[in-house]
């Protein structure tokens, strides 16, 4: 498990958190945004322009933002696509999450792009894996008037957006096998379906999935780890939602045996399904390089 660079201020209070986590995750996910929220709202962004609400598509959530830092010209670009299990969820969930994301992306000199997608139950399988797609292409297709590079692009998904841009590269209920991308991450996605009675978010797997518990393994990004060659990154929490860090390193060992070579898996000491990304911006910089590394190793070897 990769060594944590947790400030100290904050480092007894996700300590604490711990295991509880999953004894009450809707308690401790607001903890944690107000953990994090005074010292992501007192970073300096000032150099960095943003422009919000960008349409991709014609349903009112199918709109995203982006983040430019001064004087950008040919910059890679740093999608994010967010959580909220399926029904829920929204790009700027507070003040500062997730526009803290790509912020600091965007303070190492990458175009960020934050996604708002549909929400189930309005938007079913595979809406949100289809959303993805028509972000990505208008992305491909607009960012260089922004300052990026449409042809230097990496995918980050975290929770159900995790499952969303999963489905982008593998499921071929959406068919775009990673088109236009150079690499993803997955942050503590939901990477298989299920409906357990440790899920405490089993009713938004069934609002998205359906009803039909038998369908699950058909409609999960685990089934399909050998329809892509794109890099994929694996990124859980030590202390995540049950089973999804489970069904992360099986994604990245399935994955690995597919392609025959070493799983692409980190787990995060100490963080949560939500502070593996409300980190991002406050000072912690471990994860961030990390994934920099892995997209630049990627980016530098096309």
């Amino acid at each position: 498990m990769a060594t944590s660079q947790i400030p100290a201020d904050l480092f007894p209070a996700l300590q604490r958190i711990g295991n509880a986590w999953a004894s009450n995750i809707h308690r401790y996910s607001q903890e944690v945004k107000d953990l994090y929220g005074p010292l992501l709202a007192l970073t300096n962004n000032g150099s960095i322009t943003v422009k919000r609400n960008l349409a991709y598509s014609e349903d009112a959530r199918q709109v995203l933002d982006i983040f430019m830092p001064a004087n950008a010209k040919n910059a890679g670009v740093v999608i994010f696509v967010h959580g909220g299990a399926f029904v829920r969820g929204a790009k700027c969930t507070t003040d500062s999450l997730y526009d803290n994301v790509l912020y600091w992306f965007a303070h190492q000199g990458y175009i960020g792009v934050n996604v708002e997608y549909r929400l189930a139950p309005a938007a079913t399988y595979p809406a949100g894996g289809i959303d993805v797609a028509l972000a990505i292409e208008w992305v491909h297709k607009n960012v260089a008037q922004y300052g990026g590079n449409p042809e230097q692009i990496l995918l980050i998904g975290h929770s159900a957006g995790g499952t969303h841009a999963a489905a982008y590269v593998f499921d071929p209920a959406v068919a775009c096998f990673g088109k236009y991308l150079d690499a993803l991450v997955l942050i503590s996605a939901r990477l298989k379906a299920d409906v357990l009675p440790e899920n405490p978010n089993a009713e938004g797997v069934r609002a998205y999935f359906g009803i039909d518990d038998t369908q699950y393994t058909e409609k999960s990004p685990l089934t399909y780890v050998a329809n892509g060659a794109l890099p994929t990154l694996v990124v859980v929490a030590e202390f995540e939602n049950p089973l999804l860090d489970i069904y992360g390193k099986a994604f990245a060992l399935k994955l690995a045996e597919a392609r025959s070579a070493k799983p692409m898996l980190l787990e995060k000491a100490v963080h949560n399904h939500m502070s593996i990304v409300a980190h991002f911006n406050s000072g912690e910089n471990e994860l961030g390089q990390e994934i920099l590394s892995f997209f630049e190793k990627i980016s530098s070897n096309k």
